[in-house]
């Protein structure tokens, strides 16, 4: 059993994934591509603004023919979904701006690995860019790809080639993993890379950082959710002590039933 450092946190992932050997593996069994690249940029971002919004990507890397874009995210948001695809049509506008047509010279990909999961919960969802005719058939013109993956829902089901790669991320969670259960020569490469002896006190402090603000949203959630159950409680009480008084029962009885005060009550009758 080694000890390692969770990839739910974006430092980490960040720190193997940006290794091209283990970047090209992954991408090779997601995407069925051999990408030939000698770095992995990360906190990538374009010169020019598309939609007036920045974008910025975890993990980019491209080669002659693809521009892969991975991202990671352990917070749950209503909208990313949205956020991602933002991303991917930036990723293929920037290259209109020097461009003689609207055909991107480089296919592109994102992949979004949600290691929290989501309210599908889906192992494995696609947006798959290419029109097709009424019988579901591709048209083969757009190559362009979007993944989400979700590993705490895999199953027996998810593609094999996947399989590896999402267990071991789900494995990590917990900081402990069994690299002997492990085959694919990149996804061992991992546990190296995340080893808990091999966290520099930088990237520790980074941990601690991304911990504390996903406590933070999840407190402030947890506080706004406090807060519209006891509104609601509130309302219905209301609503009971205006049907008792709409059937003439004495205010004192009113409020010792549903505790609300006297002037409350008294106000409710107006």
């Amino acid at each position: 059993m080694k000890q390692v450092a969770s990839l739910r946190y974006g430092v980490i992932f960040k720190k193997a994934f940006c290794v091209p050997e283990i970047f090209t593996g992954f991408v090779r069994d997601f995407l069925n591509i051999e990408l030939e690249i000698d770095t992995v940029e990360t906190e990538k971002s374009f010169p020019y603004q598309v939609g007036r919004v920045a974008s910025r990507f975890d993990l980019f890397a491209e080669d002659k023919q693809n521009r892969i874009i991975v991202d990671i995210q352990h917070a749950r948001y209503r909208d990313h979904y949205d956020r991602f695809l933002h991303y991917h049509c930036a990723a293929l506008l920037e290259q209109i701006i020097n461009a003689d047509n609207y055909r991107p010279e480089l296919k592109v990909f994102t992949i979004v690995v949600l290691t929290s999961g989501d309210k599908h919960k889906k192992d494995v969802s696609m947006i798959d860019f290419d029109p097709k005719d009424l019988k579901g058939n591709p048209l083969g013109e757009i190559p362009h790809k979007m993944i989400y993956i979700c590993p705490k829902y895999r199953d027996d089901d998810t593609p094999k080639a996947y399989q590896e790669w999402m267990r071991a991320i789900q494995d990590s969670l917990d900081e402990q993993v069994e690299e002997n259960d492990y085959t694919v020569a990149e996804v061992r490469k991992i546990f190296d890379y995340i080893e808990k002896d091999k966290v520099s006190p930088e990237e520790r402090a980074q941990m601690f950082d991304e911990y504390n603000e996903e406590q933070l949203k999840q407190d402030k959630f947890e506080e706004g959710l406090k807060k519209g159950i006891k509104e609601g409680a509130e309302k219905n009480t209301e609503k009971i002590a205006k049907e008792m008084l709409r059937k003439k029962m004495e205010i004192s009885l009113i409020s010792e039933i549903t505790e609300l005060p006297h002037e409350v009550i008294t106000q409710l009758q107006t």
